[in-house]
């Protein structure tokens, strides 16, 4: 059977998970990427403008690739958990594995605050 890169982007998520190699959450993701660990990240594309506000400058300011896609809800089933707006990879290879899946150019700019900053 053939799975959807999607389908198996969120399963490799999952396998991650379970290996210990993401954490969850825009707050654990920030204080893991301030600590270098995080080597790729996924925003649910239906997260909130704070979060992303909060987490997508970050993370293109340390050249972390980062990536919107998924729900909360289909991101948090993932990993096992309730809805989550940010994951991030902290393992080399499943982030080279989850970036090779979900396609080069992925990534996600952040936006022009609306204070002009």
């Amino acid at each position: 059977m053939v799975q959807s890169p999607g389908r198996e982007a969120l399963a490799l998520l999952g396998l991650a998970a379970r290996a210990g190699a993401v954490v969850c959450g825009t707050q654990r993701v920030r204080e893991a990427m301030r600590d270098g660990h995080v080597r790729f990240a996924i925003v649910a594309g239906d997260a909130s403008e704070n979060s992303r506000d909060r987490i997508v400058p970050a993370l293109v300011g340390r050249g972390v690739p980062v990536t919107a896609a998924f729900d909360r809800t289909r991101l948090g089933a993932a990993i096992g958990r309730s809805a989550v707006s940010a994951v991030g990879v902290t393992d080399g290879h499943f982030a080279r594995r989850l970036l090779g899946l979900m396609g080069e150019g992925t990534g996600i700019e952040p936006r022009e605050r609306r204070d002009g900053r």
